[in-house]
């Protein structure tokens, strides 16, 4: 931070930006533009599930340069990182308002959920932080997302990974705002699609959350280009692949994308992933699965 500014901050996990997480967003802009101040976010590090669970599969919503990238389209200056650890964990809601967001951050104020939780055991709560930040010179606004957004429902985290793993990507995109989507570099894998004449771009999704394995329809951005194309997410159990892959075949296009960094765009789910007796019918349900997502995307 450059000595001087003023910035009012949202507080969270911001994982996956949704319509909820943009709600907040707008009023921290709002309310920054009012006081004459920057708006930001201040966001843990990782994100304290990962902290207190850190046993559990990939959970994520998207990548740390996807959120970040999302955060600024929706006009946040200044992104501020805390380590989340077992010192942040440990701290009372004096503590974390006064030597966190106070003394060290010198914020100006402070936006976040009504239903904000903060402290060792999480025993401070939106009364908490509004008495607390008032001691600590913080201007403190806490949001009712849920009474105050578009729609009269719960945008959370939560609710878009169960959407995810049901294969529900339109409910998915409704809670975000814009279809789900992994980012990755093309990795070099065993050349079948290109032999049953559906070449992929292959690549694994890390600490991204895993769909529902099956095939679905998708665009892809490749290369500044956004081409329209199937995809299977899953362990291709007809020639028996031992870890989730995302193989995406891009309808009109040609040339070589390895090593490159692609988005895909989970726009349908197709089908659950399943055997086939041989390649032949293999290649015969990717001309199928082809044909259905032309139509699901036109």
């Amino acid at each position: 931070m450059v000595s001087g500014d003023k910035i009012i901050a949202a507080i969270g996990n911001f994982d996956g930006v949704h319509l909820g997480h943009q709600h907040l967003l707008r009023k921290t802009v709002a309310l920054a533009a009012e006081k004459g101040a920057r708006p930001g976010v201040v966001l843990f590090d990782p994100h304290p599930r990962r902290f207190f669970l850190p046993n559990d599969p990939p959970f994520l919503l998207s990548s740390s340069a996807q959120r970040d990238e999302l955060l600024r389209a929706h006009d946040i200056e200044e992104i501020i990182p805390l380590t989340f650890d077992k010192a942040l964990a440990a701290l009372t809601p004096e503590d974390f308002v006064q030597g966190v967001l106070g003394d060290r951050l010198g914020l100006a104020g402070v936006v976040t959920g009504a239903d904000f939780r903060f402290g060792a055991g999480r025993v401070g709560d939106g009364a908490a932080l509004k008495t607390l930040g008032a001691k600590a010179g913080l201007l403190v606004s806490l949001i009712d997302v849920i009474a105050e957004s578009p729609r009269a429902e719960k945008f959370g985290s939560s609710a878009v990974r169960t959407a995810l793993q049901a294969g529900e990507m339109q409910k998915a995109e409704m809670m975000l705002g814009r279809a789900w989507s992994v980012r990755g570099q093309v990795a070099e894998g065993q050349k079948l699609g290109r032999t049953l004449g559906f070449p992929t771009a292959n690549m694994r999704l890390g600490d991204v959350i895993e769909p529902r394995k099956g095939v679905y329809a998708v665009s892809v951005n490749a290369g500044g280009v956004r081409y329209k194309g199937v995809a299977n997410f899953g362990r291709r159990p007809t020639v028996g692949a031992a870890a989730p892959l995302l193989e995406a075949h891009l309808f009109d296009f040609t040339g070589d994308l390895y090593g490159q960094a692609i988005e895909v765009f989970f726009q349908a789910f197709i089908r659950d992933e399943r055997k086939f007796d041989g390649l032949d019918a293999l290649k015969a349900q990717i001309e199928a699965d082809s044909a259905d997502a032309l139509k699901m995307l036109a």
